[in-house]
């Protein structure tokens, strides 16, 4: 079997990029070829059968080339005409069954989500695929308001669990002085992109500390807003009491969340958070946007909130934390799933 993964592929790594480096490894062990097709502006070097093409013209080229029998296509935030299209491309590659994941969590509730229905061009193009996957029940939901019968929109959740050796790395040096200065520490981990609110955050630390005055904050990724933050936090009192760590791998991330008083999501728009569902399970309090999805045990907190976010922090840091300890073994469950769809949609033709 030759699968190929269409999507953003680390640096950085989100959640999408998790998801879609999980599936990669998972057919690779089962001892088959997994190739990716980097979507992003972010540019690394070909190796390893992961391609960064620069127009769309090299996407279809690659993808006629390539022989693939799975296509599986990773998209996240809106689904602006040019993706639908490459979508479209995807299902008309001679022999190539296809596979359509959807992680943008939010997009249900989305004005263009509202629309919804089975006679446009979306609903076309995903009844496509030989199966679309949704990251919550609520984009399962959708894919059924676009006409995908049943059997062909299913729900399996991106995240994996995180194992007992990735959240025993140890951390860059810049992390551990850090911790080693600051007491209770926050962390905040996603792209650097104005959905995420992170300006709140930045401002807010000042009044935080005002009630925990050795509070510090780490914000961990990468994105489009990197210079402005920057400027910010250096604008601000408090900010040497921010760490802005850029892009770090996901084993010191997770050592890093592990560590951490809170993981904060304060978000505009959002949907299923990777991190979020990390975090819970590595015991970690996370505080977060409401954004009606949450998993249970999250602290809510209305969107761009300041006086509610203080009021949380300050909550969490005076409650004793219960300490779990990650499994030695991934439970899998999730990738399993997806390849399970790969060897059915292989059995139909």
């Amino acid at each position: 079997m030759k699968v190929v993964q269409l999507g953003p592929y680390p640096p950085p790594h989100g959640g999408v990029q998790s998801n879609l480096v999980a599936i990669r490894d998972y057919v690779r062990r089962q001892g088959h070829a997994c190739a990716v097709i980097n979507l992003t502006r972010h540019r690394g070097e070909e190796r390893d059968d992961v391609y960064y093409p620069s127009t769309p013209q090299e996407v279809v080229r690659l993808l006629k080339a390539g022989g693939y029998d799975i296509i599986h296509l990773h998209i996240g935030g809106n689904l602006p005409l040019r993706l639908l299209l490459l979508a479209l491309v995807c299902t008309l590659i001679p022999r190539a069954r296809t596979v359509f994941t959807f992680h943008s969590g939010g997009y249900p509730s989305s004005p263009e989500g509202r629309t919804a229905r089975p006679f446009s061009l979306r609903g076309f193009v995903f009844r496509r695929f030989g199966c679309v996957i949704g990251v919550n029940p609520q984009l399962v939901e959708l894919f059924r308001r676009f006409g995908v019968a049943a059997d062909r929109a299913r729900l399996i959740y991106p995240h994996a669990v995180p194992t007992l050796p990735e959240v025993s790395a140890e951390l860059p040096p810049p992390l551990q002085t850090f911790f080693a200065e600051h007491d209770p520490v926050l962390v905040t981990v996603g792209l650097l992109e104005p959905e995420y609110d992170l300006p709140l955050q930045i401002e807010t630390m000042g009044r935080i500390q005002e009630r925990l005055p050795h509070a510090g904050l780490i914000i961990v990724g990468a994105g489009s807003l990197e210079a402005d933050l920057r400027a910010r936090i250096q604008a601000v009192p408090h900010g040497r009491d921010i760490l802005l760590c850029g892009d770090v791998p996901h084993s010191a991330t997770l050592r890093t969340i592990t560590r951490a008083a809170a993981l904060l999501r304060t978000t505009l728009y959002d949907g299923d958070s990777v991190a979020v569902r990390e975090a819970l399970h590595l015991g970690t309090p996370v505080i977060a946007t409401d954004n009606g999805m949450r998993p249970e045990g999250v602290h809510l907190i209305p969107i761009h909130n300041a006086d509610a976010l203080v009021n949380a922090v300050a909550q969490i840091a005076a409650t004793p934390r219960e300490t779990r300890t990650p499994p030695k073994t991934a439970d899998e469950t999730n990738l399993e799933e997806v390849w399970r769809i790969y060897t059915g949609l292989l059995t139909e033709r």
